[in-house]
């Protein structure tokens, strides 16, 4: 939300547009009401705003205006919406006063709580504006979620965003950052969750969305948002609609081949699940908020570099304020009910099983693991070599303590006992547990795994690049290595002729294909 001292009202917003004689438009809203429009009508002096407001709720109408798509609740709807009233606003008046108005077209379409009251309450909002008259538009798209227990509040709620948008779109778009924590503005991130944010149009040439997406988990706006192996910004709901999960979590800092083979051997074993046979799957790669946050403020480059990587070997990515695992399952909750597994290391199956991270908890470990696993959810646990393991429960770093880069070979543990969930310790008061969740197949070692490659660590590869050591290219999957090198990524500062190997794409074998 935007600083208090700043804070405008809803009422003030609407007025200040109403008043600048340079902002003229149409107003098209479906379900939920007018609750925009009326904002503006209320505030005065909407006859120098307001072209025409519209409200298509019947189906038949709507087609008829707007054309068929697949859902009337949906992205294709509100483009179809924006597109038509932005085009008709242009071709009624651009003669008569388009060299001094800049023309706008704001839409939703949404699904408020229904009389029965059993609906998935969202919608999709969005502004289609001219930043000058006679120029080209721009537009931002968002996709909402109301949490307000009542149809009248999430109205009202939908309504105040709709002006920060409208407000945003016009007053902050030199400072984007503004503009995404002033849409919670006079609402709070209580009542509504903003998980998808997309800007497009000459006025947003050089935005990433992807970095802006990040904004909405910085700024408590969302939990998590998603974006597709060619770095497009998703909306988790399309994508993970009663779908069986893959989910791995990870810096990715960067990509080694311990990621992706312990990722492709738990989806070998995932798809295999009676539970999970038959089914749509997805496969995500999920980065948190604590990890991108743990050298103190956001670090974009580094952020971006690890998305692009991903998106390079084909990837999904999940960005998350998730720290729990059993947050992370609930969160996927919303949109399917189908099997979800997780592939980790064995240090972060120990970490799963630290009792401090459950202490807000009334119930502890016990709450936590009940959340975690009550709803087909399964962990396979890829193993470490015993060396390393000692290493990290003695509370050592790992990359300080191994051999150094040019003494150790890449499978300089290829010959050590191997740590598995099978002969994991856990601590003396939690091992009934622990065997109980193994007995009963929650927990699940990961097979197939290449063991030449256990001992590679992302912090190793890290080290080894920034000190120009060229072995840390055996380490990493190929397209990962090109894309480092030719993009200069995570210190890499060898003046050396660009490689012209083309990174890989979606397409990627690298990904699993499922």
């Amino acid at each position: 939300m935007s600083d208090q001292k700043d804070l405008l009202t809803t009422n003030r917003k609407a007025l200040t547009v109403n008043l600048d004689d340079l902002k003229y438009g149409t107003f098209a809203e479906i379900g939920a009401g007018q609750e925009v429009a009326r904002h503006f009508f209320q505030a005065g002096g909407a006859a120098g705003t307001i072209a025409k407001t519209i409200s298509a709720y019947d189906m038949t109408f709507s087609d008829a205006i707007y054309g068929k798509s697949p859902r009337y609740v949906s992205r294709e709807r509100l483009g179809l919406m924006l597109e038509h009233e932005f085009n008709l606003l242009r071709e009624r008046l651009a003669g008569q006063r388009g060299d001094r108005t800049s023309f706008f077209a704001f839409a939703d379409t949404v699904a408020a709580k229904s009389f029965k009251g059993n609906n998935e309450c969202h919608g999709w909002m969005g502004i289609r504006f001219q930043t000058d008259p006679d120029s080209e538009p721009s537009q931002i798209v968002l996709h909402v979620r109301m949490w307000d227990k009542e149809n009248i509040l999430q109205q009202q709620a939908l309504g105040i965003v709709g002006v920060n948008l409208i407000y945003g779109a016009f007053y902050f778009r030199d400072d984007l950052k503004k503009m995404i924590r002033s849409l919670s503005d006079n609402v709070g991130a209580d009542r509504i969750e903003v998980d998808m944010l997309k800007f497009s149009g000459p006025a947003f040439k050089s935005v990433d969305n992807r970095l802006m997406s990040l904004h909405l988990v910085e700024y408590g706006l969302t939990n998590a948002v998603m974006f597709g192996p060619g770095g497009d910004v998703l909306q988790p709901s399309e994508v993970l609609y009663k779908k069986a999960i893959l989910v791995e979590r990870g810096s990715f800092r960067p990509v080694t081949h311990v990621n992706v083979d312990m990722l492709n051997c738990a989806c070998a074993q995932f798809v295999q699940e009676p539970l999970v046979k038959g089914k749509d799957t997805i496969v995500l790669m999920e980065i948190t908020m604590n990890n991108l946050l743990a050298g103190g403020d956001l670090d974009a480059h580094d952020f971006l570099s690890r998305v692009d990587l991903l998106g390079d070997i084909g990837f999904n990515v999940l960005i998350s304020n998730y720290s729990e695992y059993y947050r992370l399952t609930s969160y996927f909750r919303r949109y399917t009910k189908e099997m979800i597994g997780v592939p980790m290391g064995i240090n972060n199956l120990l970490e799963v099983f630290n009792e401090k991270y459950y202490e807000h908890l009334e119930g502890g470990i016990l709450e936590a693991f009940g959340r975690l696993f009550r709803n087909a959810v399964k962990l396979y646990v890829y193993p470490m070599h015993q060396n390393a393991y000692e290493h990290y429960i003695a509370g050592a770093q790992l990359v300080s303590t191994l051999p150094s880069a040019q003494a150790m070979p890449v499978n300089a543990f290829a010959s050590a006992v191997l740590i598995t969930a099978k002969n994991l310790q856990v601590s003396d008061h939690l091992r009934n547990l622990y065997a109980h969740l193994l007995e009963n197949h929650y927990i699940d070692c990961i097979v197939g795994f290449d063991r030449a490659i256990l001992d590679i660590f992302s912090r190793d590869v890290l080290q080894r690049i920034k000190k120009q050591d060229p072995s840390w290219e055996r380490m990493v999957p190929t397209p990962v290595a090109t894309a480092i090198k030719k993009r200069g990524l995570f210190g890499y500062t060898h003046d050396v002729e660009p490689d012209k190997t083309t990174t890989a794409t979606a397409a990627s074998p690298l990904a699993p294909t499922i």
